[in-house]
């Protein structure tokens, strides 16, 4: 499928037997391999006596592009580019087990079972998104791991903040967002022991055009840079965001979320707004968002004017419809 989406993305017409010809396979495979291409959400043209293109330009992933974009931190990283995958961060994770090394980073086109948060699915679209996943390694535990979702988001705002005038900002705990509305999501999946060696996948899905089809498929307000008129190409916006990962998570492994918690408030989208919790236990607390503590921990100021920290990769956070 993926070569004869990049046949088609050069903005031309082709023809089902031409491209049938160029791939030795039958004109009746050339229509179902671009009947699913449409069932994964792109768009794709069709005009009688013309043939098929892609009505819009795709800039698909190449592994020398985004190196290059890396320049000085290069080294840190070990790339691997594919066309499909279950999923960056479980294909990573299993890695992992096996030993791949730290700064070892998974992109692909596309996912057939892209994970969000608390289990939900992450809709990607061929071309349409950035969906990536980094290896991190740590030797103190995972009691050091505090926060770390936070500096991550912070890592993607910088790189999304490099190439928009449409300022990107921080949701508590790992969400990215343009005038609230979902523009990038972070999923961090961690093993190892509590004060040894242990690891963290970070998966990253970032929206770069998304169609209505897509959009549908979401629950929630979501955003993408097409929208925002943010023209950088997807593999130097790659590069974008593993530069600042690795500035990120220099600091973070010195010093942990408090040298990193001033630049967080400073992009935080809740900051003094009314906002309820959906706690693991069914519970919603209302009160004022009041920033975050120095190991990432979200802080309520409630009724009582008590400010409280909450912590916890179940707990939802939205602002309060009631207010």
């Amino acid at each position: 499928m993926f070569p004869i989406l990049r046949r088609l993305s050069d903005g031309r017409f082709h023809s089902g037997e031409a491209l049938a010809q160029a791939f030795g396979l039958s004109r009746a495979s050339i229509f179902n391999v671009i009947s699913q291409a449409e069932a994964m959400g792109l768009t794709i043209h069709a005009v009688r006596g013309r043939g098929y293109r892609l009505p819009e330009p795709v800039e698909w992933l190449d592994a020398d592009a985004i190196m290059h974009g890396l320049g000085d931190v290069a080294s840190a990283y070990t790339l691997q580019l594919s066309d499909s995958v279950e999923s960056t961060n479980s294909a990573l994770m299993a890695a992992a087990l096996a030993g791949a090394a730290d700064g070892t980073v998974f992109c692909s086109e596309h996912q057939h079972a892209g994970k969000g948060r608390r289990g939900r699915p992450w809709h990607s679209v061929p071309g349409g998104s950035l969906t990536f996943s980094t290896l991190w390694r740590f030797d103190n535990g995972l009691q050091s791991l505090a926060g770390l979702s936070l500096a991550v988001g912070l890592a993607i705002a910088r790189a999304v903040n490099r190439n928009s005038s449409h300022p990107a900002r921080l949701k508590w705990p790992n969400d990215v967002l343009v005038d609230y509305r979902k523009l990038a999501g972070i999923l961090v999946e961690v093993q190892g022991d509590m004060n040894g060696a242990a690891f963290a996948v970070v998966g990253i899905g970032l929206n770069v055009r998304l169609n209505a089809a897509q959009r549908d498929a979401v629950d929630q307000a979501v955003v993408d840079l097409a929208e925002m008129g943010v023209t950088v190409g997807r593999n130097l916006l790659l590069a974008d965001c593993l530069r600042e990962l690795h500035a990120v998570l220099t600091l973070f492994r010195q010093h942990g979320f408090a040298a990193l918690r001033a630049d967080w408030l400073a992009l935080d989208a809740y900051a003094g707004k009314p906002v309820a919790l959906s706690l693991p236990d069914a519970r919603t607390v209302h009160g004022m968002a009041s920033g975050v503590d120095e190991t990432g921990a979200f802080l309520l100021r409630e009724a009582t004017s008590s400010l409280v920290p909450y912590s916890g990769g179940e707990i939802s956070l939205r602002l309060d419809a009631r207010r």
